[in-house]
């Protein structure tokens, strides 16, 4: 019986700011470093990582959607509704992620939300 290495996020996150720092804009990097600084707590890394995801695509609503959680997470609510707001008219639309997402759960009481929210229901 084989067993799979468990992931190492550590390793992960030194191998790709090596790459980082050779192809400073090769975006599938850049995406993986945010997600990778986010997961280990280092909120303020992922955010550089996303906002410089989205300076580099900026029609890109995935990214705009992933600064919108860094920007929760850093407790910056307008510029974190912001962000959302810019990723779903750039087309995000997953509703039900937005609603269990653990990195918008700052903003979920705040009436600019459940706006936005209320948008994106498909209404009967």
């Amino acid at each position: 019986m084989s067993r799979q290495p468990k992931p190492d996020p550590v390793f992960d996150i030194s191998f790709y700011e090596a790459v980082h720092s050779r192809v400073p804009d090769y975006v599938d990097v850049i995406e993986l470093l945010g997600g990778l600084y986010t997961k280990t707590g280092r909120i303020a890394d992922g955010l550089r990582m996303d906002r410089k995801l989205v300076r580099l695509q900026p029609d890109n609503a995935t990214a705009h959607y992933n600064l919108a959680c860094s920007l929760a997470l850093s407790r910056r609510r307008p510029d974190a509704l912001k962000a959302l707001r810019k990723a779903v008219a750039l087309g995000y639309a997953d509703l039900n992620w937005m609603l269990r997402d653990p990195d918008l759960e700052n903003l979920k009481g705040d009436p600019a939300f459940k706006k936005l929210i209320s948008q994106l229901q498909p209404q009967s």
